[in-house]
């Protein structure tokens, strides 16, 4: 998770990359992508697209970036974009 944050410029900074291996937060959410699209290419469920501000240890939001016919976000990844979370704040 490191190297991506570094690749976003954001290491280091309020932005954190948390990872989910064996998608333990991602069911707990409910936001499995398991759609038989996306599976046929990726071959297992993965986690939506998706943002969530937490303010002490509180869920805030999360926007989920996805639609009827784009299940994966593909189409329209906005609501789950930096430009969203600041609005959010």
């Amino acid at each position: 998770m490191r190297g991506w944050a570094e690749a976003q410029g954001v290491e280091g900074s309020i932005v954190t990359f948390l990872a989910d291996p064996c998608s333990e937060l991602t069911k707990a959410l409910g936001l499995v992508l398991d759609h038989p699209g996306p599976m046929a290419l990726l071959g297992n469920p993965r986690c939506k697209r998706f943002s969530m501000l937490i303010d002490d240890g509180v869920i805030k939001t999360i926007n989920v970036a996805e639609a009827e016919g784009d299940p994966t976000g593909d189409g329209d990844p906005s609501v789950a974009l930096a430009e969203k979370m600041l609005q959010d704040l």
